[in-house]
């Protein structure tokens, strides 16, 4: 106790001490759960699975799609992250043309020189139709821009050399099928259908781009790297586990061909910067089955009827997505037919 001027003053309560945190114990299980697992997994023989030539395969295989697409899906985050953060959102309204039926191909072809991924393009869409630009622009340019932007293309030259008609095909099916989605929205589509998006996308004031940038990179390529390493594991499973007499029934046929490798680019949901090297390991397929992966997969996905049914509302990604689907397909039959 101290006196100061007749008055006593009690002294300041020590500062309590922090006791030292250890590892939170949900952690500490965790890892020793997992170092448990892997002790049984090697007693039980998985240490002579891990070296069976079958799992080594599969092991190549993996590894070798995502180190080939690793550099395109760095380039096209980075590009995308850019557009967002540094772009103004004005500048693609101002580009448009003001009658909707000019606008679809315009905002289709916008798809070529403005690259950006397809987790990307959704909230891109929703930021243009919330700006003013007619939905059916917006919706052209979300299924062009993931497809044939430039990072695409030349992927897809690097994953199919010697092969500059695969490259032309899928330009032009892309093209086809989000020039054809804007006019049927634009003839048949509903107001009632589509839940005018909220979030918010490109730069908001008072951020600093440069910080928006990092954040959107960030983000796109870990979500996007995921899907990647996880269709790489699908498709390495794919040329490994499937028996060649089940790949024999539908590479056949050639409408099977098709439709089996168009449903199989919805179920992967590989990222289209990465989806050009997925198809050309799929070499039992036909050139036309492996052009409808590439084409269907930037438009249809799991990931992005999840986005869409976020973005828009679940009327609109059911609909939007099933005659994507039947677009995309009849515009690769044509495609293929013509050029390969």
């Amino acid at each position: 106790m101290e006196t100061t001027q007749g008055l006593t003053v009690a002294p300041p309560p020590a500062a309590p001490r922090t006791p030292r945190k250890g590892p939170p114990a949900a952690a500490v299980s965790a890892g020793l759960g997992l170092a448990a697992a892997v002790g049984v997994g090697w007693a039980l023989g998985a240490g002579e699975w891990l070296t069976h030539p079958a799992f080594r395969a599969w092991q190549t295989v993996c590894v070798a799609i995502a180190v080939q697409a690793l550099p395109f899906l760095v380039l096209g985050t980075l590009v995308s992250g850019a557009i967002n953060a540094f772009v103004p959102a004005h500048v693609f309204s101002r580009l448009l043309p003001r009658k909707p039926a000019l606008a679809v191909p315009v905002a289709s072809a916008a798809g070529v020189v403005l690259p950006g991924c397809e987790c990307a393009s959704v909230p891109v869409a929703g930021s243009l139709i919330r700006r003013g630009v007619t939905p059916a622009a917006a919706f052209a340019f979300l299924l062009s821009a993931p497809a044939v932007n430039p990072v695409v293309l030349v992927a897809t030259a690097v994953a199919f050399p010697n092969a500059p008609e695969m490259v032309a095909a899928r330009l032009i099916a892309s093209l086809a099928t989000a020039a054809a989605m804007g006019w049927l929205w634009l003839r048949f589509g509903r107001e009632r259908w589509l839940r005018m998006p909220a979030r918010h996308t490109g730069h908001q004031a008072g951020q600093s781009r440069l910080a928006e940038f990092r954040l959107g990179f960030q983000h796109d390529f870990l979500h996007a790297g995921g899907f990647l390493v996880l269709g790489a594991m699908a498709a390495a499973t794919f040329n490994v586990a499937v028996p060649d007499s089940v790949l024999e029934t539908f590479a056949a046929n050639p409408w099977l061909s098709v439709l089996f490798l168009a449903g199989l680019a919805i179920l992967l949901a590989v990222c289209s910067e990465a989806d050009a090297f997925v198809a050309a390991s799929l070499t039992g397929f036909s050139p036309t089955a492996r052009l409808a992966f590439m084409v269907v997969g930037p438009m249809v996905d799991v990931k992005l009827i999840a986005l869409q049914a976020g973005t828009f509302g679940r009327s609109f990604a059911l609909r939007f997505s099933a005659a994507t689907v039947v677009v995309a397909v009849a515009a690769t039959f044509a495609t293929g037919w013509w050029l390969l």
